[in-house]
């Protein structure tokens, strides 16, 4: 690993002595306010200002499926992706289907520049709500649909098979995003809801009604289920108490967020970014949790993956 990292810092050292044209500034895509990516991305983009030759500038959208077309194109100069976001868009529905379908925009041209941390994320309910097992969200009101997030799409169709479950054993709430199924839930629209754990979002709500998260089925046999379903998906327990609305020990399904940027991206802006974020890693933890994780070498692999001939997922 060591020496992994020994050889990307020093390719990025050599890009950055390449003359190629710096721009002032470079835009990163994220989810809204509200969301763990956006709270991600504001806390990179304010380490690469501060350390890059150029600024950084967090640009939010209602999602990723919403500004991949456009990092895709190069009108946007990187972005934040899940695993699963990055897979289904970048091998496109000729290639890629789960559940049957790939409702993504095509996205050959995305690349990958590193690998971040592990995201966990979970259904959730109301304090009071009755519903106390995945099993139980059977015939409810639940959240679905996202077509600006369709990774969560994927999350809430992971935890219900955990527990033998499929979208046809509830009653959909069409939302286009996270942040508007947690105001569905608040606003007693739906019974059941998704989003990530420690989010500004499902803080607000936990202030305003109360809301717990609800465990995936972890058993041998729930996770069996839940891998034939989606296999990108693996869980973690969170202990009571150490996550916004985490009640009691609790089993997520985590995923991870990868940054990404287009095949057109220069070289040296590219390793400007990698140098900046591999070097003051241990500034990413103050802006939220999930980045204390951020290229930890146990979550993380080497940011050395660059170029045309860099591949992202299951290529």
């Amino acid at each position: 690993m060591a020496a992994d990292i020994a050889f990307a810092l020093g390719r990025a050292g050599k890009c950055l002595g390449v003359a190629q044209q710096r721009p002032g500034a470079v835009t990163l895509g994220t989810n809204p306010p509200g969301t763990v990516i956006y709270a991600a991305g504001s806390g990179i983009a304010k380490v690469v200002s501060g350390a890059a030759p150029f600024q950084m500038v967090v640009q939010p959208y209602t999602g990723a499926t919403t500004y991949f077309p456009v990092i895709n194109s190069g009108e946007l100069d990187f972005a934040l992706a899940s695993d699963i976001d990055l897979a289904m868009s970048y091998q496109g529905p000729g290639r890629l289907k789960l559940a049957g379908r790939n409702p993504y925009p095509h996205t050959p041209h995305i690349r990958l520049v590193m690998r971040g941390a592990p995201l966990p994320a979970a259904l959730l309910v109301r304090r009071d709500s009755p519903i106390k097992t995945i099993a139980e969200v059977k015939g409810k009101r639940v959240t679905g649909e996202f077509p600006a997030q369709l990774n969560n799409f994927f999350i809430v169709y992971a935890n219900l098979a955990s527990a033998g479950l499929t979208w046809d054993d509830v009653k959909v709430v069409p939302v286009p995003a996270v942040n508007e199924a947690v105001d569905a839930l608040v606003q007693g629209r739906a019974e059941v809801a998704v989003h990530a754990l420690n989010s500004a979002k499902v803080r607000e709500a936990n202030a305003s009604v109360g809301v717990r998260h609800v465990a995936a089925d972890c058993s041998p046999q729930g996770v069996e289920r839940r891998r034939k379903a989606v296999p990108f998906y693996r869980h973690t327990v969170i202990k009571a108490g150490q996550g916004a609305a985490v009640t009691e020990d609790t089993c997520l399904l985590t995923f991870d967020f990868y940054l990404v940027t287009h095949r057109a991206a220069p070289d040296a802006v590219v390793a400007a970014v990698l140098k900046a974020v591999w070097e003051q890693v241990d500034a990413l933890g103050a802006f939220h949790p999930f980045l204390s994780r951020y290229l930890n070498p146990a979550t993380s692999v080497s940011p050395g993956c660059r170029g045309a001939s860099c591949e992202p997922l299951l290529a």
